[in-house]
């Protein structure tokens, strides 16, 4: 295979139940480019390992057990596991663009060369697109925020179940930060450096099952405390 334009990186722990459909958008992607799709185990109990080998992604070992978001018990003292696995793609990634994709998020057939070409374009490092929140009703006030509040900030927020961004920019301000709210922290850090932005016509779907579990407000309550860490920990 020719070397890959871009490559996806997925971080997944127990996540059977979803990362099929992920992995079945990537694998369906409508391009002439070549690209490659790397899935980070972070040691799962289930069947994770085997889907990623099935859809024929590159299987990367994390074997750090504790995969949960930071921040929750214990203040934030406790290293992003996501941040980790994102890293350990983003390393063992060959494309000149890294695309970072939730396994509980499914994009589009035109995915790749939409936002390929929209941050060649627009001359941008990094790119996020819209979302749409899969779940309960109440999602939407978390789907609106994202869709229309982060993309109109001076350095956009670019959530990590859908980001696009040049390998050489990523690994010039250091990657996903080891801190809470890690997305966004990287996305501060990286544009005070580099041209950011949203696409505005290509749309991802992720799941809004924290929503689901916990209900808006305790998950509105969730990211708050994971921002006040990251600014905490001065980013």
């Amino acid at each position: 295979m020719a070397d890959p334009a871009v490559s996806f990186v997925v971080p997944a722990k127990d996540e059977a139940d979803y990362l099929p459909d992920a992995l079945d958008s990537l694998r369906r992607q409508r391009t002439d480019r070549a690209f490659e799709v790397l899935v980070v185990d972070g040691d799962s109990d289930d069947a994770t390992p085997e889907i990623a080998r099935e859809y024929g992604a590159t299987l990367v070992d994390q074997p750090d057990p504790d995969f949960a978001d930071a921040g929750l018990a214990d203040g934030g003292r406790r290293h992003s596991a996501i941040a980790d696995a994102r890293h350990r793609g983003a390393a063992r990634a060959s494309g000149d663009w890294l695309a970072f994709v939730d396994a509980d998020t499914t994009v589009r057939a035109d995915y790749l060369d939409a936002m390929l070409g929209f941050a060649r374009a627009e001359g941008l490092a990094a790119a996020s697109s819209r979302c749409r929140l899969v779940g309960p009703a109440r999602a939407t006030v978390m789907e609106a925020t994202i869709n229309r509040v982060f993309p109109r900030l001076r350095r956009p927020i670019l959530p990590g179940f859908n980001l696009f961004v040049h390998r050489e920019a990523y690994h010039a301000v250091g990657g996903f930060p080891d801190v809470p709210n890690e997305d966004t922290a990287f996305s501060r850090k990286l544009g005070r450096e580099y041209a950011t932005g949203y696409h505005p016509d290509a749309l991802v779907e992720t799941s809004a099952r924290r929503i689901a579990a916990s209900g808006l407000t305790g998950t509105l309550v969730h990211y708050l405390r994971l921002d006040y860490h990251r600014l905490r920990a001065d980013y």
